[in-house]
């Protein structure tokens, strides 16, 4: 199962679907509140919570548990919170440039670096940010995705088509960030100030690979340091070229990945069937 984020749909994964397609049953959901899904109105419906369930249902409707559970930005989100939650629902867990929500809290409080590049999350939860957003064909939007060689003018209009989503445009999605404390702090009340997250609440014990585009400016690098606290089964690679965009830049690269954790994945299931002892809970794949 693949998860997208902001300010995509389930389309920005068809590329990396089609090379899949010989090896690989893929499904990837429209998240609530994009393109083609629910869009209740109000903000407490997109609380985690309701997200992850969301993501669950549709594992276990999907004949789950799950290979691999691959994801990005606000799919990476609730992918991060579903492992720490439910890790009976997936064997393995890619993290495609998505924050691990205790190193996202502590940037966010201690790095003056990381409250700049994420201060555009504050004009996101505005009351008037989808009206704003899509002025103009949406000249507010391009901009997030930088220097975009990948974004053809056919790809602009199914961006288009996303954004439009189907005449409810783009609340549903800016709910995802209205919905979370997990900002640069506005204000001495702000929420960011006083949330908690104790170890156990957030800790994944599943084998977890986190792929990175180094490039990434609004997600820096400080994100990833210490994450092996919380993700003791974990192996990160960078792309030194790679930007948060990295799905679209290299999606070969993307598939190429995949398939080799769902090989490993299968490996190690014959190994156990073979009455091989696999990795510990705890022993770390690489940093």
């Amino acid at each position: 199962m693949l998860l997208h984020g902001f300010p995509e749909a389930a389309f920005v994964w068809d590329e990396v679907m089609s090379l899949l397609a010989p090896q690989a049953e893929c499904l990837a959901p429209n998240l609530r509140g994009f393109e083609g899904s629910s869009a209740p109105p109000d903000v407490a419906d997109y609380r985690p919570r309701h997200l992850v369930a969301d993501v669950a249902a549709a594992i276990t409707a999907f004949g789950g548990p799950l290979d691999l559970l691959v994801a990005h930005d606000w799919g990476g989100a609730l992918a991060w919170n579903l492992a720490a939650a439910q890790p009976g629902l997936i064997r393995q867990l890619l993290i495609i440039n998505s924050p691990h929500p205790a190193t996202f809290l502590r940037e966010l409080r201690h790095s003056a670096a990381q409250q700049r590049a994420s201060a555009y999350m504050n004009f996101l939860c505005r009351p008037d940010a989808a009206a704003l957003l899509s002025e103009c064909d949406h000249a507010r939007l391009w901009p997030f995705f930088g220097d975009a060689a990948w974004l053809t003018p056919a790809l602009r209009d199914r961006y288009r088509q996303a954004w439009h989503n189907g005449g409810r445009g783009l609340n549903g999605a800016l709910n995802y960030y209205r919905a979370s404390p997990l900002r640069p702090a506005a204000a001495p009340s702000d929420a960011l100030h006083t949330l908690k997250m104790c170890d156990a609440s957030v800790s994944v014990r599943v084998p977890t690979t986190v792929l990175w585009g180094d490039g990434d400016v609004a997600l820096l690098p400080a994100l990833l340091q210490g994450l092996e606290r919380w993700v003791p089964q974990l192996q990160v690679i960078h792309e030194p070229a790679g930007s948060h965009w990295l799905v679209h830049e290299q999606p070969e690269r993307v598939a190429e990945l995949i398939t080799s954790l769902l090989r490993r994945d299968v490996q190690q299931v014959c190994s156990n069937a073979a009455g091989f002892a696999g990795p510990s809970a705890g022993t770390s794949l690489g940093a």
